[in-house]
């Protein structure tokens, strides 16, 4: 603890000197200061990361010790420049836009002086780089969750539209209190396809399709739990599901909290236009955990992690999930007559959790933990790249850290995709960026923009969950939404 100890330290002096930083700022560049040969000491760090245009400032705190004033000159490879005053170095949204787009495939040099007991001092200058590749979404989806174990504290299902720092609710607890909303994704990032799980005393799957809306009765006997965990087949007409058994139990060691594991799992798919389950004794096995299913780009593949059973709560560690493909004809519903096995994680002492195919059909990202599937808590959890062109299988080295990386997504060119992580303070999950270029070189990460980073992520007690980007805002009357959910209006799925 003695890091996190000191980043508290570091960030609750520089949060109070933000508040007598620059109550007399320096409107232009300050004359002789005195160089130093080493970075300045910003949050997040941005240096040298990859952004998309169309992308939010990248504001960003100076957090040098006995900061008294601060100035910022930004300048492009291409053209334009940008200037800010004040310890936190933040930029006009459209400004910013207009001198982002200049420089597309360019870079931007950023130049910081900082003001110390009267005398100013200039630092190695660094670069952000624009890439060529668009972003080509409006914003992304998630889930914001209190770490609580037992007991559904305020949560919910939130947009934000990543051209700025606009966020809105789609669907709070509040609406439905005591209840856990969870596990939603549109289809291909399009929420015209949408879905998520309510969980609780009224629980349902929501589903959105062809214009409608509806409200599926949460369990079914025969399917012997609820719909979670969903991916949408590129088509629209059905939604792969998993069932799960789900526990957790808590660890005595300090650098362990929770462990959750399921008991068992299945996997399914949802035929969404008839309102039937379809499944196949290959991927619903007695003595196997089928799990997380996901379709393939072009839809003629599931995808699906599953591990031998063990004797649970005893056995927990030694529950691999190895990653696994069958076929599925969308035109019949059904299932091919065998199962592959694509990667043996369980062979190589690991496992495998949260395959996510890029929509190009080029790669499946994964992340790779010592044993089960709830990466979130795993420290060792690490993103993978399997390259479905040449079979290359790689640790994304440049992305990961010492700490949890889990809970990807792609956006639609495939040249995007951000994750949780906890590098931050190792005690939250917050979301990273990273783009891969044609020859699969991924960039380094940034920390999703905010208006003022170190205040809004020192506040914020909430941790990031299940990311998606989406192409367009989900709608949803979240009154409306409530009311249904407390009601017993629920349509029967069949298999």
């Amino acid at each position: 603890m003695e890091k996190i100890s000191s980043i508290y330290t570091i960030v609750s002096v520089s949060v109070l000197s933000l508040l007598i930083c620059g109550l007399s700022a320096c409107s232009s560049r300050p004359n002789d200061a005195i160089l130093q040969s080493r970075l300045p000491h910003i949050y997040p760090d941005y240096a040298g990361v990859t952004i998309p245009v169309g992308i939010a400032p990248m504001n960003f705190n100076i957090v040098e010790a006995d900061e008294e004033d601060a100035y910022v000159e930004v300048e492009g490879s291409k053209s334009g420049n940008l200037k800010s005053t004040g310890c936190l170095a933040h930029f006009d949204v459209n400004e910013w836009h207009d001198f982002v787009a200049q420089n597309r495939g360019g870079q931007l040099l950023f130049k910081v002086y900082v003001k110390r007991s009267g005398e100013w001092y200039s630092y190695r200058p660094f670069s952000m780089y624009v890439s060529k590749y668009t972003l080509g979404e409006w914003g992304m989806t998630y889930r914001l969750v209190a770490p609580s174990y037992e007991i559904f504290s305020k949560m919910g299902i939130y947009q934000r539209n990543l051209s700025n720092f606009d966020e809105e609710a789609i669907l709070e607890n509040t609406q439905v209190p005591g209840m856990c909303i969870n596990c939603h994704t549109s289809n291909r990032t399009n929420p015209d396809a949408f879905t998520f799980h309510v969980r609780g005393e009224h629980g349902a799957t929501f589903v959105r399709y062809n214009g409608r809306d509806e409200w599926l009765k949460a369990k079914n006997e025969k399917l012997g739990g609820s719909m979670v965990y969903p991916y949408w087949h590129p088509s629209g007409r059905y939604c792969a599901f998993s069932t799960n058994d789900t526990h957790q139990m808590f660890h005595s060691t300090p650098h362990e909290r929770i462990e959750v594991y399921d008991k068992k799992s299945d996997v399914l798919v949802y035929d969404v236009a008839h309102r039937r389950i379809l499944t196949d004794s290959l991927i619903s096995t007695k003595d196997w955990s089928e799990n997380i299913p996901v379709f393939s780009p072009d839809g003629k593949s599931l995808y699906f992690v599953s591990a031998r059973q063990q004797i649970y709560p005893e056995d927990y560690k030694k529950q691999r999930y190895n990653l696994c493909r069958i076929s599925f004809d969308a035109a019949t519903g059904k299932f091919g007559n065998k199962v592959d096995t694509l990667i043996d994680a369980a062979s190589m002492g690991k496992s495998i959790t949260w395959p996510r195919p890029s929509y190009d059909g080029r790669y499946i990202m994964y992340t790779l933990m010592d044993y089960g599937y709830f990466s979130v808590w795993h420290n060792e959890s690490d993103l993978w790249l399997l390259d479905l062109k040449t079979g290359e299988n790689r640790p994304l080295r440049d992305v990961n850290s010492k700490r949890s990386e889990s809970l990807h997504n792609w956006n639609i060119n495939s040249h995007w995709f951000f994750f949780t992580s906890r590098r931050d303070d190792g005690l939250y999950t917050r979301i990273y960026f990273s783009s891969i270029d044609d020859h699969g070189k991924v960039t380094k990460p940034f920390l999703l923009p905010q208006q003022n980073p170190l205040v809004y992520y020192r506040r914020l007690m909430y941790s990031y969950n299940t990311p998606d980007f989406t192409l367009k805002p989900v709608k949803l009357n979240a009154r409306k939404a409530g009311e249904v959910i407390e009601s017993d209006e629920r349509i029967e799925t069949r298999f």
